[in-house]
């Protein structure tokens, strides 16, 4: 990308210094308009402040984060941090525990401020505690950037290790530790300070003070379960991130303790023949649809399109000892072995699961249709419905191919094929609103009765996952619309345009197989579309498609809206899934409030900075989840491999770094890592630009997106690790790579290793649940 010239800022007008210092200096929102108005820039000036900004952010100065600009590598005013030590006078200190800065620099410290007489029950937090913090810039220059008020802890003491207990013949043990990076190998465990773990068990253990011989020891805290078959494996990650997984006695209680909601106050729709379509798999079932042409003779050719989701605000009310385990939770967490739900069963698998024939309370979403496929307007209804049937994805599909079983062969004309006449009619106005269509396939563990794998396969994707999404999709925009409309705040799902640093990465990757950034005014999805769209076919592919995706920033809940780039939309909130998202519990509530369909909705007093602080909790909660469904993976994917030591597999370089290469298989998608040190007899070198590694001798070139064969060398069931040897010669023609150029501080894709390449692969639009029902 060229370098435009400097901006010409006349005489009197802030340097670019004052700016930046400025930016810094404010707690509130920044933007061009509170920046011209604390300079009095008006006219010209205002022109060339814009061209000033747009450079800054060029060169990494400052970037933008919604429609705010804030300095390089600041935070926001609430952050979720980890209490990591205790300075050199007694405070405490923590860091970010999300921190997505592209460059290597270290996460900033915050010093955790307490009051001299903190009020009676107000959270103290301490060394390895979880925080959600207020923070604002510190005046002290020879302190920690960043002061930080606690407003909740999330998490009291976080386990210090991890690990497998084996046992020695003279007492004591050995300790497999799940984290093998930050504790070596093993770590020792001295007679006596063994506890009751057994051989096999998953155990807790406090770390003795570190010695300057010997192995590190431990004593054994506490015994947190069997690992001695695989279908236990999700345990570690239970632990490792500390995710709520048995519910109190009083959730309990009180769930049990709900009565079926009344039906006073209800419409009733129980004749209308609402569909719930799922996984074969599934195990709760909370949003139905229906569709119908319109009989509007303005409406010739439209549809009405009912969504009906189930009505949890009507047993969870705030406040209550079920709403507050639902927060701390802020998700279920699915794994191939268990679902963590994040409401008890009796309310998520009764009381709120749309059974076939069954009178169960819902919030729907009446959506009526154009011909050209956009939403005309839409109404919302708290009613009574009875689902007339269940079904699944493969079952819905084969009976509008013709194949109709005894369930759906009744409703096939005057249910199913509306259904499909209105997607097909949907489907047009989402191809011109032009959404980000990446094409990554998605692996599904399947495993035995006995919790092993038996088979690692990629799902088709079927019109009625489609149908499901684009129905989903127009629920969840509907309800954000209704919200502003009333001015009721709101938590939205958010997915901010990609920085200027990842979108001169992206040129300088597509420069290297001799393609070109298409140029264009504003960020649009369908800048990226044309580029996938031209490697179609391609041996790149797989690559572009990946880098692409690494592109995108990631999706997060918010109290303010800032647009989802990924659907192209200029709103949007989660409103679908109140069973298993605590986001979308709180947007019928507020949809309850809005519309006066009851008492039990959002109180009228919720504050938009109280809504931000529960966005940050959720958005974390999320993150955690998805860092614990891929570990698991990882782990289940390790103990299938562990005794083909020494086996040859085919696959590709997904990730590259300056100590070595990530390489994931075909058949299982296993990650497994590559030493530099043990590739070949050269000395390999790391070209961020490129993302690749390449030969100082040979100029041989190992790029991401290569395919490669590997040997096994080492697998690791308990840290879901898998050691591989380079079998392939690297590609010939280093000289075929681009220039280094001004690469930016945020080029390298996959520059922090497997854990920062693969947490932004799961989190930003395209992990989906449920067959379409998920993370967007």
């Amino acid at each position: 990308m060229p370098r435009r010239q400097k901006a010409a800022v006349r005489e009197g007008s802030p340097s670019r210094d004052e700016i930046i210092d400025f930016i810094r200096s404010q707690p509130g929102r920044v933007g061009k308009r509170e920046i011209a108005r604390a300079f009095g820039l008006s006219g010209a000036d205002r022109i060339a402040l814009k061209h000033l900004l747009k450079e800054l952010e060029e060169e990494g100065l400052v970037e933008r984060r919604r429609r705010d600009i804030v300095a390089r590598g600041e935070l926001p005013p609430v952050v979720v941090a980890d209490v990591i030590e205790r300075d050199d006078d007694g405070e405490l200190i923590a860091i970010p525990a999300e921190w997505d800065e592209a460059d290597d620099s270290a996460p900033p410290r915050i010093l955790v401020t307490t009051p001299r007489r903190p009020k009676p029950g107000q959270p103290a937090p301490g060394v390895n505690d979880r925080a959600l913090l207020r923070v604002e810039r510190s005046e002290d220059a020879d302190g920690p950037p960043y002061l930080g008020r606690v407003i909740k802890l999330i998490e009291k003491q976080r386990t210090l290790a991890l690990g497998v207990f084996r046992p020695m013949p003279t007492g004591g043990g050995r300790l497999e530790p799940v984290d093998k990076k930050a504790l070596g190998r093993e770590i020792g465990i001295a007679p006596g300070d063994e506890g009751d773990a057994q051989d096999g068990d998953l155990v807790s253990v406090t770390m003795a003070p570190a010695k300057r011989f010997g192995l590190p020891m431990a004593k054994v805290r506490e015994r947190l379960g069997s690992l001695k078959t695989e279908k236990a494996v999700s345990l570690v990650a239970l632990h490792a991130h500390a995710i709520p997984h048995v519910f109190p006695q009083r959730v309990i209680a009180e769930a049990e303790a709900a009565a079926p909601a009344a039906m006073k106050g209800r419409e009733d729709w129980r004749a209308l023949p609402l569909l719930t379509i799922d996984p074969a798999d599934a195990k709760d079932h909370d949003d139905a649809v229906h569709a119908r042409p319109d009989d509007d003779p303005a409406n010739e050719g439209g549809f009405v399109v009912t969504v009906a989701i189930a009505d949890v605000a009507a047993y969870i009310r705030p406040g209550s000892a079920l709403d507050r385990e639902a927060l701390e939770r802020g998700n279920s967490v699915y794994f191939p072995d268990r679902v963590v739900p994040m409401l008890p069963e009796r309310i998520s698998n009764d009381l709120c699961s749309l059974r076939p024939h069954e009178d169960r309370p819902a919030l729907a979403v009446r959506l009526v249709i154009g011909a050209n496929g956009a939403k005309k307007r839409h109404s919302f209804h708290r009613i009574l419905m009875r689902s007339a049937a269940r079904l699944s994805y493969q079952q819905a599909q084969a009976a509008m191919e013709g194949r109709p079983d005894d369930v759906t062969g009744p409703l096939l004309d005057d249910v199913l094929a509306p259904l499909w006449a209105a997607y097909r009619c949907v489907a047009k106005a989402r191809d011109e609103r032009g959404p980000l269509a990446l094409d990554l396939p998605e692996r599904k563990i399947i495993l035995t009765p006995e919790g092993v794998v038996d088979q690692v396969i990629v799902p088709e994707r079927l019109d009625a996952h489609r149908l499901i999404e684009e129905f989903m999709i127009l629920a969840n925009v509907a309800a954000a619309e209704a919200l502003e409309k009333a001015k009721i705040p709101l938590i939205y799902r958010a997915h901010d345009e990609p920085s200027l640093t990842k979108m001169h990465a992206l040129g300088e990757v597509l420069a290297s197989i001799a393609m070109k950034l298409p140029k264009q005014g504003a960020l649009r999805p369908s800048l990226f579309n044309r580029i996938l769209k031209a490697v179609e076919g391609m041996d790149h592919q797989t690559f572009i498609n990946e880098v692409v995706l690494r592109t995108q920033a990631q999706a997060e809940y918010t109290s303010e809206n800032y647009g989802h780039f990924g659907l192209n939309l200029r709103r949007y909130a989660h409103f679908t899934s109140p069973i298993r998202r605590y986001a979308d519990l709180i947007v019928h509530r507020a949809l309850i409030t809005a519309h006066g369909l009851g008492s039990d909705g959002l109180p009228k007093d919720v504050t938009r900075e109280e809504l931000a602080e529960v966005s940050a909790r959720i958005s974390a909660a999320e993150r955690r989840a998805m860092a614990a469904e891929r570990e698991t993976i990882d782990r289940l994917i390790a103990h299938h491999l562990a005794d083909r030591v020494g086996a040859t597999f085919e696959g590709k370089i997904s990730g590259v770094t300056k100590s070595g290469l990530f390489v994931k298989l075909d058949h299982t998608g296993a990650d497994g890592y590559v030493p530099a040190a043990t590739i070949g007899d050269d000395y390999f070198r790391y070209e961020e630009f490129a993302h690749a590694l390449v030969g100082d001798r040979t100029g041989a070139v190992y790029r991401l997106g290569d395919r490669v064969s590997v040997k096994l060398v080492e697998a690791a069931p308990v840290a879901g690790a898998l050691r591989f040897e380079m079998l392939s010669e690297g590609r010939s023609g280093g000289g075929a790579l681009p220039r280094a150029g001004r690469r930016g501080k945020g080029s390298g894709i996959a520059k922090k290793g497997r854990t920062k390449v693969r947490a932004k692969t799961g989190g930003a639009i395209h992990a989906r649940r449920k067959g379409g029902k998920g993370r967007r």
